[in-house]
C-alpha cells in the first residue's frame, strides 16, 4: 500500500475559530458560512486527498449556506449554525455512499443517520465523509484502499485509527469537529495521534442507527474537536433519545450527571510498564499538572480492567464483527483487504460456550472495576502506550495495531466513558492522556479535560443552589448517594468539619445512621460538599431519617454549609466512631457492621 502525501493547507479560520468562535463570529456579523465553506473547499482540493472518501459536490454547499444565509435568526437559532463538519464513511448520509473503507460494500443511503440528522438540524455543515480503517477494524488508520491520510504533525507516523480521515481533517484544520465512531479505541486513538480532543460518549447515549456495525453492542459514535468545550457543544446537540434504536439509552437511563468540581476529584493512576520510556516522562508530567488543578491522585491497580480489554480481540466479543460484515467477506473475500479478512475470520473460532463463559468473565471483571471507582472518580492513563511509524505497520500489521489497543480496549466493555486530550509532543509527535470515568460522567470528563486545556465550562444552570455536606450515606459510593445524583448534585469539594463535633454509629430505621453532633471536645470529620437546587433542598429534609436532620454545619476553613447532623445539640445513642475520623475507614474497621452479616443493619431497603 502506498501513502498519498499531500500538503494540507488549513482553512485558518475553521482552525483558529473553532465550533463556538465561528458561531460567535457569525452572531457578530463578521463572517458568513459562505466565506468559510468556500476556504474548506479550496484547502480541501489543495490538501491530502486520503482524508476523504466523498466530498460534498462545491454547489450543493453553496446553496446549502445560501438557505442558512436567508435566515433572519439563524445564528441566534441554531446552535451550529454554519459550522463545517465531517463524518466518518461508516455512517449513512441521505443520498450519498456508505462504504466502510471497502468500494464493493458502497451502499446508497436513502436517509441520514440520526447523528448526522440532528447536526444538520442545528445548522452544521456537512463538507463530507471521510477514510477509515476497513470496517472500522483497526486502530493504525492504515487498513484501508482509499489511502492513508497523512499525519500532519508526524508524516512517518500513523494517523490512527479506525477514524483516521475524521481526526485529520479537524487536525488539519479543515472542519471546526467531525464523527468517528469507537469500539476499541477508533475515537481516541487517532485524537491522540493527531494532538486534538476525542470524546467518546457513554455507550447508548448516542444513537447509532444508521451506523455500519463493528461490534453492535459496543459502538459508540464519538466526536473530534479542537478542545474539549466544543466536543461539548457537539455533545449537547447529540444527546436526543433515537426510540428506533433498541441500544440507545432510554429518557429515565440517559441523564448525563452534573460535572463535578476539578479540585474535588481523586484521579486513580496506575503503575505503568511495558510503555515507551519518552511516554511514561510526558504522562507523569500531565498527572503532576492535574494535581496541580487541585485533583488528588490515587493509585490504582489495572488488572482487572486489562483483563477485560482481552476479550475484545482475544475472546468471543470477536464474532460480534462476523455478526456485522461477516457475510459480506465470506461472499466476497477478494473485494477485503487481507489483514481485514485475517480479523473478522478470527471471531468465527468461538462458540456459544465461549461467549456465555466470556459474559460470565466479563460480569466478574466489572464488578471489580466498579469497587476500583468506589476509591477513585476518573482515570488516567495514556493515550497510547507507543509511538507508531508507518515503518512498524508494514514491519508487523497486527502486532503493532494490538499495542495501540491497550488502554483502550476495555473501555466499551466496561461502559465507562472516555475522552482523550492533548499532551504536548515527542520530538513533533503528538501525545495524549486519556481521562476514564463511569457511565453518564462525561461532564465530568470534558470539565477536566478543559481545565487541563486551560479553559473550563460551565455546568448546567442551577436554579438558588445550595452548597450540602455529607459524611455517611450519602458519600459517593454509598447506598443513599443516588438521592443526591438524582436531584442533579455535583461534587464541589471533600474536606473535614471544624473540630467541633463528635461522631456517632446510630440505629436508624432498618440501618446504621451516621451522625454529627456539635462538641466541644469535637475532632474534623472527612465530608463531601456538593451543589444541589435549592429547591432540592426540601427533598432531601423530608427524606432525612431520625435521628438526622440538615442543620448548618461548620467546615474546616470556617465556612458554613448545610449538612446532615443530629436534630439536637444531644450526643445521640450510639457507638461514638469519632476516633476513625470518617464513616469509611469506620466501615473498613473491625468493630464496624459488614454488608455480609445478615444479622446487621447495614443494607438500605431500596
Amino acid at each position: 500500500m502506498t501513502t498519498q502525501v499531500g500538503a494540507t493547507a488549513p482553512a485558518s479560520r475553521v482552525a483558529a475559530l473553532g465550533v463556538r468562535g465561528l458561531v460567535t463570529a457569525y452572531r457578530g456579523g463578521r463572517l458568513r458560512p459562505s466565506e468559510v465553506v468556500t476556504e474548506v473547499l479550496d484547502a480541501v482540493t489543495a490538501g491530502d486527498p486520503a482524508i476523504w472518501i466523498d466530498v460534498v459536490e462545491r454547489e450543493v454547499l453553496l446553496t446549502r449556506c445560501g438557505e442558512l444565509e436567508q435566515l433572519p435568526d439563524g445564528p441566534d437559532r441554531l446552535p451550529l449554525y454554519g459550522v463545517p463538519f465531517a463524518v466518518k464513511d461508516n455512517i449513512d448520509v441521505a443520498g450519498r455512499t456508505t462504504t466502510a473503507g471497502c468500494p464493493a460494500f458502497a451502499t446508497d443511503a436513502s436517509v441520514s443517520a440520526p447523528v448526522v440528522e440532528l447536526l444538520e438540524a442545528a445548522g452544521a455543515i456537512l463538507v463530507g465523509k471521510t477514510n477509515l480503517d476497513q470496517f472500522a477494524t483497526g486502530l493504525v488508520g492504515t487498513r484501508s484502499p482509499y489511502g492513508v491520510p497523512v499525519n500532519p504533525s508526524a508524516p512517518e507516523h500513523v494517523p490512527g485509527g479506525s477514524s483516521s480521515g475524521s481526526a485529520v481533517a479537524v487536525a488539519s484544520g479543515l472542519v471546526a469537529f467531525s464523527l468517528g465512531t469507537d469500539t476499541a479505541g477508533s475515537g481516541r486513538v487517532p485524537a491522540a495521534m493527531n494532538g486534538i480532543v476525542g470524546l467518546k460518549p457513554t455507550r447508548g447515549l448516542l444513537s447509532t442507527r444508521g451506523l455500519v456495525p463493528a461490534c453492535r453492542s459496543l459502538d459508540c459514535v464519538s466526536v473530534f474537536a479542537g478542545d474539549a468545550a466544543d466536543a461539548a457543544e457537539v455533545l449537547a446537540v447529540l444527546d436526543v433519545h433515537d426510540t428506533q434504536d433498541e441500544l440507545n439509552l432510554r429518557p429515565h437511563e440517559r441523564v448525563l450527571l452534573r460535572p463535578d468540581e476539578v479540585s474535588a476529584l481523586r484521579i486513580g493512576v496506575p503503575t505503568l510498564d511495558d510503555v515507551d520510556p519518552a511516554i511514561l516522562d510526558a504522562f507523569e508530567a500531565q498527572v503532576a499538572g492535574l494535581s496541580a488543578l487541585g485533583a488528588t491522585v490515587v493509585p490504582i491497580d489495572l488488572t482487572s480492567f486489562e483483563a477485560a480489554g482481552r476479550l475484545l480481540y482475544d475472546g468471543p466479543w470477536l464474532a460480534e464483527r462476523v455478526a456485522g460484515v461477516g457475510d459480506f467477506v465470506a461472499a466476497r473475500p477478494g473485494e477485503v483487504l487481507e489483514v481485514t479478512r485475517e480479523v473478522i475470520a478470527g471471531g468465527r473460532a468461538y462458540s456459544a460456550v465461549d461467549l456465555f463463559r466470556g459474559m460470565e468473565e466479563l460480569a466478574t471483571l466489572r464488578r471489580r472495576a466498579e469497587r476500583v471507582f468506589e476509591r477513585i472518580d476518573v482515570i488516567a492513563l495514556p493515550s497510547v502506550p507507543t509511538l507508531t511509524t508507518l515503518a512498524d505497520v508494514a514491519a508487523d500489521p497486527i502486532g503493532s495495531n494490538a499495542r495501540l489497543g491497550r488502554f483502550t480496549n476495555f473501555v466499551n466493555l466496561l461502559d465507562l466513558a472516555a475522552i482523550a486530550v492533548p499532551a504536548g509532543a515527542i520530538e513533533g509527535v503528538p501525545v495524549g492522556v486519556t481521562l476514564l470515568a463511569p457511565a453518564l460522567h462525561d461532564l465530568t470528563l470534558v470539565r477536566v479535560a478543559a481545565r487541563f486545556l486551560g479553559n473550563d465550562i460551565e455546568p448546567s444552570n442551577v436554579v438558588n443552589p445550595t452548597a450540602l455536606a455529607v459524611a455517611g450515606a450519602h458519600l459517593r459510593g454509598q447506598p443513599l448517594h443516588h438521592q443526591l445524583t438524582v436531584g442533579g448534585a455535583r461534587l464541589l469539594a471533600r474536606t473535614t468539619t471544624a473540630p467541633t463535633y463528635r461522631f456517632y454509629a446510630t440505629d436508624g430505621p432498618g440501618l446504621t445512621v451516621p451522625a454529627l453532633a456539635p462538641s466541644t471536645d469535637g475532632v474534623p470529620i472527612d465530608v463531601e460538599v456538593y451543589e444541589i437546587p435549592g429547591t432540592y433542598l426540601q427533598v432531601l429534609r423530608d427524606l432525612a431519617a431520625d435521628p438526622l436532620t440538615i442543620r448548618p454545619i461548620t467546615l474546616a476553613d470556617g465556612s458554613q454549609v448545610q449538612g446532615y447532623r443530629t436534630a439536637t445539640d444531644d450526643a445521640p445513642k450510639g457507638r461514638d466512631i469519632s476516633r476513625f475520623g470518617s464513616w469509611r475507614a469506620y466501615l473498613a474497621s473491625d468493630r464496624s457492621p459488614t454488608p455480609h452479616d445478615p444479622d446487621t443493619r447495614v443494607s438500605v431497603p431500596r
